[in-house]
């Protein structure tokens, strides 16, 4: 995920892994740990990240509605940018009003480390030290939790072990800091990093799933400008069963894009078919664009009028 000045906003589903239903790929070269065993009870996750500048950090949390954690990005090597740092800039009493607004919603608000433009591994930054730095930063900002968006792809790509360790390392040490039960600790991979295989060679999200899958919450998986995903087969089997991310539009990734109608009806062939996982958007657009599209519709007027105007409901 690439911060505003970069990033093409498209909106991106994953399965929450915390879920029972459908499964990642099988593995293709050998055995490894369960990905379904995580920290936290298994209940659908409906995640939006919020990178764009919004007054105030955040909408009113009705303009939120059908999701249940928003993260806010990023909190980077370099302090907190875009609506991370937007955030930090909040009075103590302004953090306070707007939690205490979405966790009556249901909502909880995490921070997003890192993006696609950070390199901790490839520019050497200590595991460490960074941990201890982002974790007391998600305390001394009052926030739910964070969700690490690491996206070093040559450090991945050497195969050298490099960035399973960092990653490893990372996590534990998050979690010392933001117990588990107390706060989210969520990641968000590249897809081909969960699906092992010899491009890898030290393992990738298999390894780091093996090393410290315990301490994490649920994975927001990202899909996209792969080329595999133009239909329901597409999404719901070539994908292994976990639900990829599409663009917005058709001008916001190379291949990929799907109409509105076409992603919800293959929503409800996941649901009919057991899978509770949840939905991951990258990320809020104000005024409200494909937000609807991610509502947990119901029979009420109000929420399938904004379901039939967003082209889909989802019935999720």
């Amino acid at each position: 995920m690439f911060s505003s000045t970069r990033m093409i906003t498209a909106v991106f589903a994953a399965l929450a892994l915390a879920s029972t239903g459908f499964a990642a790929p099988a593995p293709a070269d050998g055995d490894v740990s369960s990905i379904s065993a995580r920290a936290v009870a298994p209940t659908s996750r409906f995640v939006i990240y919020s990178d764009n500048w919004v007054t105030g950090a955040l909408p009113a949390a009705s303009a939120l509605k059908g999701y249940n954690v928003v993260a806010l990005s990023f909190l980077t090597l370099n302090g907190a940018v875009d609506q991370a740092g937007n955030w930090a800039t909040l009075s103590a009493a302004d953090k306070t009003a707007k939690k205490t607004e979405y966790h009556n919603a249901g909502i909880k608000i995490i921070a997003s480390a890192f993006g696609a433009t950070d390199t901790p591994t490839t520019s050497g930054a200590n595991a460490v030290n960074a941990a201890n730095t982002m974790a007391q930063w998600v305390k001394t900002n009052g926030l739910d939790g964070i969700d690490v968006d690491y996206e070093d792809l040559g450090a991945m790509n050497r195969g050298d072990g490099a960035a399973e360790k960092w990653v490893s390392d990372f996590t534990t040490t998050l979690r010392k800091t933001l117990p588990q039960g107390q706060y989210i600790l969520s990641h968000a991979p590249l897809a081909p990093w969960l699906a092992p295989n010899h491009q890898f060679a030290a393992g990738a999200y298999v390894k780091i799933n093996q090393n410290v899958g315990s301490l994490i919450d649920w994975y927001n998986v990202q899909f996209y400008n792969q080329g595999l995903y133009g239909d329901c087969a597409g999404l719901l089997t070539s994908s292994g069963g976990a639900f990829p991310g599409l663009p917005a539009t058709a001008a916001d990734a190379s291949n990929g894009f799907m109409d509105a109608a076409t992603l919800g009806s293959c929503v409800k062939q996941a649901k009919a078919k057991g899978w509770n996982g949840g939905v991951m958007v990258w990320q809020v657009r104000l005024p409200p664009l494909l937000i609807v599209l991610l509502l947990r519709c119901t029979d009420s007027g109000a929420e399938r009028a904004a379901c039939s105007r967003g082209g889909a409901c989802f019935g999720v």
